[in-house]
């Protein structure tokens, strides 16, 4: 950790702010994208940050909360929870408890990962330009989202469903910090495909 007081801290502040501005354009261009392809336009939305820091205060104290693998969620504010892409997703409001006190008033942004990216799909050997020693195949990610429901184009075994906890069983152990307004159900997932290199994945 840094003092914000110091150059070096309120430069680490600066580029987290930028990388956060970065991340909603880049959200917004696809999620427009979309809606210019299906023809039709957003009539609800529900935005929010996680792996991020804000500043808060908590206890009578301003303090700096950083909230790895999480978003807030302070009593009525409306969040969004993913699941993988074989699993629901859940936008939830915020209340106002003991337990949500306790959590800063932060939720989860997913449901956890239970196997790494490496272990799912293998370790890239660059050279042969494939992946090795995987614990999940292809075929069984493929199969495993189509039983769900879900279209998918793209993706590779390091995203497949059985890599993530189950969003229902995440959900209850926070239950007194949120209520779920809404339970959502994916029908097409579009990732870059294995074949596609990606400079940030390993």
């Amino acid at each position: 950790l840094l003092r914000v007081d110091t150059p070096l801290g309120q430069a680490d502040l600066a580029a987290m702010r930028l990388a956060g501005e970065y991340a909603y354009a880049g959200r917004d261009y696809v999620v427009a994208k979309v809606l210019e392809l299906l023809e039709t336009h957003a009539t609800y939305s529900v935005h929010n940050h996680h792996n991020f820091a804000w500043k808060e205060k908590h206890g009578g104290e301003d303090v700096w909360v950083i909230r790895k693998g999480a978003t807030p969620c302070f009593p009525g504010q409306e969040s969004f929870i993913g699941g993988s892409m074989g699993d629901i997703s859940v936008i939830v409001r915020g209340k106002d408890t003991p337990e949500a006190r306790d959590a800063l008033y932060s939720t989860v942004h997913g449901a956890g990962r239970i196997m790494s990216r490496t272990q799912a799909a293998g370790k890239m050997v660059w050279r042969k330009k494939r992946r090795v020693g995987g614990a999940i195949s292809e075929e069984r990610m493929r199969r495993a989202v189509a039983e769900f429901g879900v279209e998918l184009r793209g993706g590779g075994p390091d995203e497949a469903p059985f890599v993530y906890r189950k969003l229902e069983d995440v959900l209850a152990a926070h239950a007194e910090t949120m209520e779920i307004l809404h339970v959502l159900k994916p029908i097409i997932v579009v990732m870059a495909g294995p074949d596609v290199y990606d400079p940030y994945k390993d």
